[in-house]
């Protein structure tokens, strides 16, 4: 897909009773732009950036589409998660990631919201306390996958962000060289233009549902 010009945008940063502004020039992706937010905060933190894994995004926008659009089933503290075969089993292969290249998930954060909300908001919700900025700043993390879609051409709207210790260039592997693109939705890396459009949402709404699940968990594949 055909990449526009770049845009500039401000990203604030959340370092507990501290801020952080930075520039950063990227493609009209809101996931690409909450990557650059994450991103900002870790260098702010002298944590060094994320590489930014379309691979391992993809997988992070199938990660939200197994909820099937069910708000409730996220961050409660019976909160239901996709059952780590569906990596291997169904993620991959729909985004055309090698399965055998899957690295464990040694961090995510999940929010859903009846609106849609700017990047900048959508971390101000999922990054929101000490537990949060732990597994953000974590230096074993490598590698970071981000996506954000609609449900049924509307609300709710989920964030996901997932993160690795992966091996860059070794792990999440795409089959093809490229990410297999699915609308509705966005997700990072894929240097691709993806508006608000893509998630089925004008921009500019006030956040009115958020739930974070902050959990360091490691997934087994067999590697």
């Amino acid at each position: 897909m055909a990449r526009k010009n770049a845009k500039h945008i401000l990203l604030p940063s959340v370092r507990c009773s501290s801020a952080v502004l930075v520039y950063a020039k990227l493609t009209d992706n809101p996931a690409d732009e909450l990557v650059a937010v994450l991103n900002a905060n870790r260098t702010a933190h002298k944590s060094s950036s994320l590489a930014d894994n379309p691979g391992l995004a993809c997988i992070a926008l199938q990660y939200i589409k197994a909820y099937q659009g069910d708000c409730e089933a996220v961050g409660e503290s019976d909160a239901k998660k996709p059952p780590d075969s569906e990596f291997a089993q169904t993620f991959a292969p729909n985004c055309g990631v090698d399965a055998s290249t899957l690295s464990p998930i040694t961090g995510h954060f999940l929010g859903c919201q009846s609106k849609y909300v700017q990047p900048s908001e959508a971390f101000s919700m999922l990054i929101k306390n000490e537990k949060s900025l732990e597994i953000l700043y974590n230096k074993n993390q490598t590698e970071i996958g981000a996506a954000v879609t609609g449900t049924d051409g509307g609300a709710p709207y989920f964030w996901c962000v997932l993160l690795s210790n992966g091996k860059h260039n070794s792990s999440f592997v795409l089959e093809d060289g490229v990410a297999k693109i699915s609308r509705p939705g966005c997700f990072s890396g894929a240097n691709d233009d993806c508006s608000g459009a893509d998630v089925s949402s004008p921009f500019g709404h006030k956040w009115v549902y958020a739930v974070t699940a902050f959990i360091a968990v490691g997934y087994a594949f067999g590697l």
